[in-house]
């Protein structure tokens, strides 16, 4: 299997530390608000590669965090009159649904920055001893001047950085003995979050909270470390500065990045209009066709999203849809329950489909290929499974179908239907308990529609709701 190590710009056979086992840690998201579909491409690109990996047979820790305390969080505080806290609880769970929704698998563990805040003042101090970090009137800064293998990762010169590459510096203060040097730690402002430490009652700075929350969870070297490429510098540069001089060790192994999402051949921008949560997609598509829509490039090249690949995404996973409604027809109506002789050898052929997937996969997560793998086959059964066909032959195509969907997190049978009565019985409980202040009970039963396929729309005129 071949991987492509941002740290070394080649790809590398991914070998991992221990035999059968895989460690990876996914940069998650800042929760000040629902996640827009730039969030939404790591987690489904790398959801699918730990997918893939379990598929070959390893033992996957998957570890992606909530980055729960922040200066975006404390302003939505601010504006809404309620505690931090309330701010992340409120999103991390509204994330989770989005998660579960786009078939994206919970990690093995999410880490909150906010619960791992004594390992951060451990890692800090360990690098104040070691020289790496100074503190100034209560805020510490790591001296990247220090590390001698600073911008490894992004490929940039220190020097080129300091003398004109001012869009690239780490903000900071004018205390800074040098214009990189980047926080680690800072004390609180007024009406703030805070912890009490050696050197102020503060909070962490940002990049500290990663490297914390990985070796804790993983260890003090990783096999591979993910995230967006907007996050190569400077934060995931940061990080390899902060564990190695911690720890002495190398960090992680490889390091893949997913490029970057655009909005009709424009960066997502709300200034500009075109940002959307996934929430807001979910008004209009079941969210398995921004997942195909997501796996429809190679997570390496930019992706242009727009309404037009949307429905092109949407009419790709209806064709799928319908080769396996058919083939359970098949199924349900055969006359013939044991496979003949011609039925056995066509049988046959379906592992080279898996194989063919698998070399996608193997070729740097490759889901284009894997998916024109899956079409092939949707190909082969709407030509071969017939009206005369038995059921195990149709069963096999069938299950050969659903299993490599799987593997790249998709869901190929259709939602059993869902009666008109049956929904509007849950909204008017929905109503009920929102009446009556039961906002949990609210929130479920507006999870579990969106799990049949039925998204609740609050209006004016009260509330509306469509099949997705």
């Amino acid at each position: 299997m071949l991987l492509y190590n941002t740290l070394t710009k080649k790809r590398e056979e991914f070998v991992p530390i221990t035999p059968g086992k895989v460690s990876i840690y996914v940069c998650g998201p800042t929760v000040y608000d629902f996640i827009h579909i730039g969030n939404a491409r790591p987690m489904i690109v790398f959801d699918t590669l730990r997918r893939y990996l379990e598929h070959k047979g390893y033992e996957v820790n998957y570890v992606s965090n909530f980055t729960d305390v922040d200066d975006k969080i404390i302003k939505k505080s601010i504006e809404e009159g309620i505690s931090s806290q309330e701010v992340s609880e409120r999103y991390i769970k509204e994330c989770r649904q989005d998660m579960e929704h786009m078939n994206v698998r919970p990690a093995t563990v999410h880490p909150r920055a906010t619960q791992e805040i004594d390992g951060m003042i451990e890692m800090i101090d360990t690098l104040i001893e070691k020289g790496y970090a100074y503190e100034k009137n209560g805020t510490v800064y790591f001296s990247t001047r220090k590390d001698k293998e600073y911008g490894k990762l992004s490929h940039k010169n220190l020097d080129d950085l300091r003398s004109g590459g001012r869009d690239l510096l780490v903000s900071g203060e004018d205390e800074k003995e040098d214009p990189l040097d980047f926080v680690l730690w800072k004390p609180k402002k007024e009406g703030e979050p805070f912890w009490r430490s050696p050197w102020s009652d503060g909070r962490p700075g940002w990049h500290i909270e990663c490297s914390v929350m990985s070796r804790k969870y993983l260890g003090d070297t990783i096999d591979i470390h993910a995230g967006g490429e907007d996050l190569v510098f400077p934060h995931h540069e940061n990080e390899i500065a902060q564990s190695e001089c911690c720890n002495g060790v190398p960090f992680a192994r490889y390091w893949l990045h997913n490029a970057f999402l655009n909005i009709d051949n424009h960066k997502m921008s709300k200034s500009l209009g075109n940002f959307f949560t996934v929430r807001e997609i979910e008004q209009h598509y079941d969210l398995q066709v921004l997942r195909l829509f997501m796996l429809s490039a190679h997570y390496r090249s930019p992706l242009n999203f727009s309404d037009k690949l949307m429905e092109s995404a949407k009419s790709s996973l209806e064709r799928i849809r319908n080769a396996v409604d058919n083939l359970n027809f098949r199924i349900a109506n055969a006359k013939n329950t044991s496979m003949n002789e011609d039925e056995s050898a066509k049988a046959g052929e379906l592992s080279g489909f898996t194989k063919q997937f698998d070399e996608a996969m193997d070729d740097d997560i490759n889901t284009a290929d894997a998916l024109a793998v899956i079409f092939d086959l949707v190909r082969f059964a709407n030509s071969e499974v017939k009206e005369d066909s038995s059921q195990a032959f149709a069963r096999a195509v069938k299950d050969e179908i659903l299993m490599l969907g799987e593997i790249l997190g998709m869901k190929f049978e259709r939602k059993e239907e869902v009666l008109d009565d049956q929904i509007e019985a849950l909204i008017e409980e929905r109503q009920a308990a929102r009446k009556a202040k039961n906002f949990a009970r609210a929130d479920e039963i507006r999870g579990q529609l969106a799990q049949m396929g039925i998204t609740l729309l609050d209006t004016r005129e009260g509330v509306k709701w469509k099949r997705n």
